[in-house]
């Protein structure tokens, strides 16, 4: 038994970012076509395209403003003009600020964590859904965070926007599954990256002390949850939210 997705075509946004560029790799070496979608770095988007083509893959580039519904419809048309109807759509991307606690906490960040959380979701769905309902197949997963179950000082913006985020993911589920599409998130812990191996800040004693499996998750190991929700062994599982965390938040039934 093998991840095969041959034949498929994957968007993934955020591409160029430490998660996304491995969520896109991998789902190449799996066999997908991949568009890696970049807002800033081009260079690195190219760089990814011209490491997918060496995997016998087709890749493009797209960039786009996820959190405007005009930016994202284009990016779609410019897929389907170059590559066809996506797969497979890994909302990946979100927008970077400073944690500070909620009394601190600029306004404006609430605002970009739900643009670049909840309405980026619904921008894609809008966008790309239509396409797979038409197929009856298709995959959209989003990249939702263990602090959604955590709650945190210091992470009000992030949380609100991912458990936005999550409301959407489950709704959407139920309202296209008669479509055979599913709808799936994945939620990472705190992840060691391309980043952490270069600076060499792959340990965090205190953070392992909580983690049952005692260390830090991989960027690869989230990865391979991401390509298995993407292929036709997880034909049968929507709706769900999958803390890759080692064990760290463990969602109840």
């Amino acid at each position: 038994m093998e991840i095969n997705l041959n034949g498929k075509l994957a968007l993934v946004t955020g591409a160029t970012g430490q998660l996304g560029r491995v969520m896109a790799r991998t789902l190449a070496s799996c066999g997908a076509d991949v568009a890696l979608h970049y807002r800033g770095n081009e260079a690195k988007a190219l760089e990814l395209a011209e490491e997918i083509a060496g995997l016998g893959r087709r890749a493009m580039t797209v960039q786009a403003d996820i959190t405007d519904r005009e930016s994202v419809f284009a990016m779609k048309e410019r897929i389907a003009g170059e590559l066809g109807e996506a797969d497979i759509v890994v909302a990946n991307a979100v927008i970077q600020y400073e944690w500070k606690p909620i009394l601190e906490q600029p306004e404006e960040d609430y605002d970009s964590q739900f643009r670049s959380c909840v309405m980026q979701s619904v921008y894609l769905a809008k966008a790309f859904l239509p396409g797979m309902i038409a197929k009856r197949s298709g995959r959209m997963i989003g990249i939702n965070t263990e602090c959604s179950m955590q709650n945190f000082p210091g992470q009000s913006a992030y949380v609100a926007g991912k458990r936005g985020m999550d409301g959407v993911y489950r709704v959407l589920a139920k309202e296209v599954g008669e479509a055979q599409v599913t709808v799936n998130q994945v939620a990472p812990g705190w992840t060691i990256s391309e980043r952490d191996r270069l600076e060499h800040t792959e340990r965090s004693e205190a953070y392992e002390s909580t983690v049952p499996l005692k260390r830090r998750g991989t960027d690869q190991e989230v990865a391979n949850v991401v390509a298995f929700l993407a292929s036709d062994l997880a034909s049968f599982i929507t709706g769900a939210y999958v803390p890759v965390s080692g064990g760290n938040v463990m969602p109840s039934i």
